[in-house]
């Protein structure tokens, strides 16, 4: 049975049954027809996955993993803010008339500072650090910048990702390449696997492209909620059966980190539950 289903029911069980409520509280989200958005909320979740041993993806229901890998490369292969530039509709709520959803996620990405070596961008700094010193314990990248804040259509919920290569004499000799991904605020229902999918398809896409093995990712949300019209939709589906993780894995061939397109990512035998339809969401 996938780990990751048994993660998710853990963590939804403990939220449900161990909660504290946003009833009641001035909070900003709300509802389409303009109801308050409440949540049950757990803080400091944390949930480890092993690359190593299965691919993340939940089996209670689909996740569109190659929908997911684009918006992954949308923010730090194109480095785009733009919803033109990204083949889904997720973000179409907060884009503006230009499309634009401001100074967030791929801005904040291809934004170049000057090194001791040059000038770089905040992935080609970490695709160079991987490269020439895996061992630092300064390779990070970091989408929430408070003088820009005001200029983002909404502030980044997954906005760090700190990578630490261990050596596990692997009989190949490759390294191992970790992942700690920091989430401010998580809607458990609708973005939990598809965040921890695409931040696993982003460690192994730079995993292969400076010859490594993707190993650990450990996923930190400080806020993690369900929001109160979610609840029924949540309580249904981690009571579903649960399978096997899918075989997933990429076109070996692509060795550039911008080569990359979600017709290299291979899915491959992935049983999964009904999809859940007409998924409210809170704005």
């Amino acid at each position: 049975m996938s780990k990751a289903d048994d993660l998710f029911v853990a963590m939804c069980d403990d939220i449900l049954n161990n909660g504290t409520t946003t009833k009641g509280q001035k909070v900003r989200p709300h509802w389409p027809d303009g109801a308050t958005a409440y949540t049950i909320k757990r803080f400091g979740v944390c949930n480890r996955y092993d690359l190593r041993e299965e691919f993340p993806a939940i089996t209670l229901r689909r996740t569109a993993l190659k929908s997911a890998m684009d918006e992954i490369l949308w923010i730090y292969q194109r480095k785009s803010s733009n919803i033109a530039d990204l083949n889904s509709h997720i973000w179409d709520e907060w884009a503006d008339e230009q499309g634009s959803i401001g100074r967030a996620y791929g801005y904040q990405v291809g934004k170049k500072s000057t090194y001791a070596d040059g000038e770089y961008d905040q992935m080609d700094r970490v695709l160079t650090d991987l490269r020439n010193e895996p061992f630092s314990r300064r390779i990070i990248t970091n989408l929430y910048c408070i003088e820009d804040l005001h200029l983002m259509r909404l502030y980044p919920c997954a906005y760090s990702c700190t990578y630490n290569v261990t050596d596990d004499e692997r009989p190949d000799g490759r390294l191992t390449l970790n992942m700690v991904l920091n989430q401010r605020s998580q809607d458990v229902l609708t973005a939990n696997n598809w965040n921890v999918s695409q931040y696993a398809i982003l460690l192994m896409m730079v995993a292969q492209c400076c010859n490594m093995v993707a190993g650990e990712l450990v996923h930190m949300i400080a806020d993690a909620h369900i929001y109160d019209r979610h609840v029924p939709i949540v309580e249904e589906l981690i009571a579903r059966p649960r399978y096997d993780a899918p075989r997933v894995t990429l076109n070996p061939e692509v060795r550039d980190f911008y080569a990359f397109t979600p017709d290299d990512l291979v899915v491959e035998d992935y049983q999964c539950g009904p999809q859940v339809k007409n998924i409210p969401v809170a704005i």
